[in-house]
């Protein structure tokens, strides 16, 4: 294994991405929170200090560019090294060579990317040195490092979760290079079809900056226009029409909602691998499946709105792409169990009653009486105490006076049909 120094030099031969590298914290694009004016890292590097950190976010995000300047920054020795190409002899010797640094006053930021490859040896190897201070670790992870790095190292770390890029920080950075880079500088390029370019790159600067300079190589000399079909024959895949903030991707989203409310799994999972392949947020579909839940299932099936939930905690953890299976379970579920709508009619129709001018006064014998004043103004007086009565029931009024309306409506299918039967058992009344 070749361990290295990294030196952030650029020549002819280096990919873009590569070349376009920051030279200092201010030229980064995004990650404000950790390492901007008002960072969480910024108040640290002003007293000539850096934590032994972890930088936690999707790919292409920064977090090489950011433990490379964070170590200029503290005028740090920075030693980069990977899951894949480490053994514990190896981060010995780094440990050592830390250690030698120390007594001529330098420190050692060690960089592991893909740290939560490590396995458990190699990250115990670790933890002494961390604690005491021989080197700086900055660990880099696409997973939650909550579940792949090891307590007792994740203990002497601080954790930073970094952010997809935004549309427009991804222009900014796409801009720039051609702006900036030696290579491209003098070549006119115009980009017909940014939006599309941006939107296949996820949020990743680096496959951005890659897709831009392997269609750039293949138009060869002259001036340079880059279209949709040059992004699709570079990417090889034919670009769906699809715009995560215009009309076509509002008309997908209903057309995803209103498969599964038409309990017909095929088109609704036909939809969801749509927006999938057009680079929708895995978690925008999941937050709709939890909505479309309790809105269209409801009490017909309890454990929809379950299942919707544990969907979203699992694509939060996972990611893509194997999160598309995690998607696909639920959305199936969904779209193929019984349905009703009762709970969202119920909720509805009190809040259009409350908007009328209903009374909404609380009766006095469903009002709560702490003190002796408000038992003596008839607080709490005849209330009814259902555990005091046989089978935990008794009819009484818990409207407000002159107030009594059926607003659920149980369906009968699946579990609301036992719901269903109990109420008319217990409110016979209202349920005829």
């Amino acid at each position: 294994m070749e361990l290295f120094e990294e030196q952030n030099s650029e020549n002819k031969f280096s990919p873009l991405a590569e070349r376009v590298r920051p030279k200092s914290l201010n030229d980064l694009v995004g990650q404000e929170h950790i390492i901007g004016e008002d960072g969480a890292l910024t108040a640290f590097l002003k007293e000539d200090y850096l934590p032994s950190t972890i930088l936690w976010g999707p790919p292409g995000t920064g977090k090489t560019s950011i433990a490379f300047l964070l170590a200029n920054e503290v005028n740090a020795e920075f030693i980069k090294t990977s899951a894949i190409e480490s053994a514990v002899k190896e981060i010995r010797k780094i440990i050592e060579k830390s250690k030698y640094n120390l007594k001529n006053d330098k420190k050692t930021v060690l960089f592991i990317d893909e740290i939560h490859r490590f396995n458990k040896s190699q990250q115990d190897s670790l933890l002494h040195s961390v604690e005491d201070g021989s080197i700086i670790l900055i660990g880099a992870t696409t997973e939650n490092p909550s579940f792949e790095v090891n307590s007792a190292l994740l203990s002497r770390c601080r954790v930073y979760k970094l952010n997809a890029l935004s549309k427009e920080q991804l222009k900014s950075i796409i801009l720039n290079a051609l702006e900036k880079d030696e290579q491209l500088k003098s070549i006119n390029i115009s980009i017909k079809e940014l939006d599309i370019l941006i939107d296949l790159s996820g949020g990743d600067a680096r496959t951005a900056l890659n897709i831009l300079e392997s269609i750039i190589k293949s138009k060869g000399k002259g001036d340079i226009l880059i279209t949709k079909s040059d992004i699709e024959r570079i990417v090889m895949k034919k670009i769906t029409k699809y715009d995560k903030k215009g009309e076509n991707h509002y008309d997908t989203i209903s057309a995803f909602i209103k498969s599964m409310r038409g309990s017909d799994p095929n088109a609704s999972v036909f939809w969801l691998g749509k927006m999938l392949d057009a680079g929708e947020d895995p978690k925008f579909i999941a937050r709709r499946m939890i909505i479309f839940a309790s809105e269209d299932i409801g009490n017909a099936d309890i454990n929809a709105l379950n299942l919707a939930n544990n969907v979203f905690d699992a694509v939060t953890k996972i990611g893509m792409p194997e999160a598309r299976i995690i998607l696909a379970q639920g959305v199936l579920y969904l779209a193929s169990t019984v349905k009703s709508n009762a709970s969202y009619e119920a909720i509805d129709e009190v809040l259009q009653d409350i908007k009328k001018g209903i009374d909404t006064t609380v009766p006095l014998h469903l009002r709560n009486a702490p003190t002796a004043l408000m038992k003596e103004e008839g607080y709490s007086l005849n209330y009814k105490y259902p555990h005091s009565f046989e089978n935990n029931f008794v009819e009484e009024n818990y409207f407000p006076e002159k107030v009594d309306k059926l607003y659920y409506r149980p369906k009968g299918f699946g579990s609301e049909s036992k719901i269903l039967n109990r109420l008319k058992d217990l409110w016979s009344k209202k349920y005829k």
